[in-house]
């Protein structure tokens, strides 16, 4: 073996041996970021759930606020929509001159 070849060799194991360092350093990032990932995962699993529970109580709210509608809110929202459908007459009537 000569001189250059015994180079070429040590050159060729360094080189190796930093590939294998990165490797390794890869690898662990890569091990970390798939946990950092799985909880997040997790994470997100249960903001999800939450929402569905937050949408269900709310769902319950407006179902429990029709039924506890007493006279005169019932009142006060015909009047309301009829000023509303007025206003809309008006707009129309200008809208047709």
């Amino acid at each position: 073996m000569t001189e250059e070849d015994k180079k070429l060799l040590d050159t060729f194991e360094g080189k190796l041996r930093h590939f294998m360092y990165l490797y390794e350093k890869l690898k662990q990032e890569n091990a970390s970021l798939r946990q950092l990932l799985s909880e997040k995962e997790d994470q997100l699993e249960g903001c999800k759930n939450s929402y569905k529970e937050l949408e269900i109580k709310y769902t319950n709210l407006k179902a429990a606020r029709i039924i506890s509608v007493n006279d005169n809110e019932l009142r006060d929202t015909k009047q309301r929509l009829a000023k509303l459908v007025r206003e809309v007459d008006k707009c129309i009537a200008l809208l047709n001159e």
